[in-house]
């Protein structure tokens, strides 16, 4: 009798363990979804340096504004300014504040969410093959109206030299896709995969898509399966490393191929 309400008790125990556990999974799941949807938003309005300017006149902080105002659009380097400015929303919303959350409220390891390096060459190895596939598409692409008129984001004068604002932004172009791979697929995709299992990978991949909203379209296509392959890979290396090396080489030929079409290297 004694050892039947001692089982009774442990499977009483061990079942409320379990639904703490699932509750515990349950909220985590809810908070990283409304985390990225905030920090989405915050960087969509914050992040334009045209609504910030509109906030300040609205309040009337006239000082600031100005200020404001003369280093974004009246300054000899405004262009760099204004994308440092929305490079720099980028690392704040996408990076910082999901990091505090994972320390502060979840109370888990940043490793545990991608940061965490991972030196196996066999990870590496399938980004590089990517890269050097890619050579052909960025060469035809680049040549386009589309990509011509898009890339690179700072656009260097026919006088200027690549030094010393271009490679200034190349800079911050490269800290705000660690903060991109780590928004989609560090905190999102490794917050959500213990719920979702595989299919975490398709949750993150709409916003990543709908992010993408206003480019060539081609790009806007692709970035739907640079979704899923990335989020693939960063599933198999725990990593987010070798998809930043992917993403940003990726780009960084894109720019120096445009500028090369345009007889500026």
């Amino acid at each position: 009798m004694l050892r039947f309400f001692v089982t009774q008790s442990d499977q009483s125990l061990t079942k409320l363990l379990q639904w703490q556990t699932k509750r515990r999974a349950s909220f985590k799941v809810a908070l990283i979804c409304i985390v990225v949807a905030l920090v989405l938003t915050l960087h969509r309005y914050l992040g334009d340096y045209r609504f910030v300017l509109s906030v300040l006149k609205s309040i009337e902080l006239n000082d600031l504004s100005n200020i404001f105002q003369s280093f974004m659009l009246h300054h000899v380097n405004a262009q760099l300014h204004q994308l440092m400015f929305w490079a720099s929303s980028i690392v704040l919303f996408y990076f910082i504040l999901p990091l505090l959350v994972i320390v502060l409220v979840i109370k888990e390891k940043p490793g545990d969410y991608g940061l965490a390096p991972n030196y196996s060459f066999s990870n590496y190895r399938p980004y590089l093959i990517m890269i050097i596939s890619m050579i052909p598409l960025i060469a035809y692409f680049s040549g386009t109206d589309g990509f011509l008129a898009s890339y690179p984001f700072y656009k260097v004068g026919k006088n200027e030299g690549l030094y010393p604002n271009f490679v200034i932004w190349e800079i911050f172009y490269f800290l705000q896709f660690i903060a991109l791979e780590f928004l989609f697929r560090g905190f999102l995709l490794h917050g959500t995969k213990r719920r979702f299992g595989v299919y975490a990978i398709f949750v993150m991949t709409i916003p990543y898509c709908m992010i993408h909203f206003g480019k060539p379209l081609p790009e806007t296509i692709g970035a739907i399966v640079a979704g899923i392959v990335l989020g693939a890979m960063s599933l198999k290396s725990k990593s987010i490393w070798p998809g930043v090396m992917l993403h940003y080489g990726i780009a960084i030929m894109m720019d120096l191929s445009v500028l090369y079409r345009k007889g500026m290297l």
